[in-house]
């Protein structure tokens, strides 16, 4: 488990917009993992859910429907090596639907989650990238993520989020040739 590493991605301003994860995929360095997962909500209207969360569609969105805090959670049925969450949010177009406060958690089930990241978001609009990582940058391994939305924007009460795209990295082998990081 990763010892707790709690910052927070606060700016005066708006939150800066991240490079499009589809980059890094392109480096080579990293791979989305996020279909090898067992994806559930917290709640959602209908029509509004994983399947909307997942679709690579950036009009298209979760909606929670209940009480705060609302929860994403990405169960793995084997411990993965994960590096970076990329969370794709759109204050223009969601407003009071749009996090404020997001908790990261990570553990072996739910009983047993910690936090390892909050942000604190002005305004986002675009891709945040959110390192799973020590302080020595080292990629977490666990069997789960959850992502808790604790406050939206002017006080609203239901979330949206666009998409979640989670990766683990590469690495060179000896021939030369990238492969993911084994699984132990």
């Amino acid at each position: 488990m990763a010892a707790k590493n709690i910052f927070k991605m606060t700016t005066p301003n708006k939150t800066p917009p991240g490079a499009d994860p589809k980059q890094l995929e392109r480096t080579g360095t990293v791979r989305e993992i996020g279909s090898q997962a067992v994806w559930s909500l917290s709640s959602c209207k209908p029509g509004f859910g994983v399947d909307q969360l997942r679709d690579d569609n950036l009009e298209t969105y979760w909606q929670s429907d209940g009480s705060q805090p609302h929860l994403v959670n990405i169960q793995f049925r084997r411990k993965t090596t994960v590096k970076t969450l990329c969370i794709y949010a759109d204050y223009k177009s969601d407003e009071s639907y749009t996090p404020s406060k997001i908790s990261v958690r990570v553990g072996n089930n739910f009983h047993n989650l910690q936090e390892i990241r909050q942000l604190e978001l002005v305004e986002p609009s675009g891709w945040i990238h959110v390192p799973l990582t020590d302080n020595h940058k080292k990629p977490t391994r666990t069997f789960m993520i959850q992502i808790a939305v604790l406050a939206n924007h002017q006080n609203g009460r239901d979330t949206h989020m666009r998409q979640i795209k989670i990766y683990t990295p590469v690495e060179e082998s000896s021939i030369g040739r990238r492969q993911t990081i084994p699984l132990k």
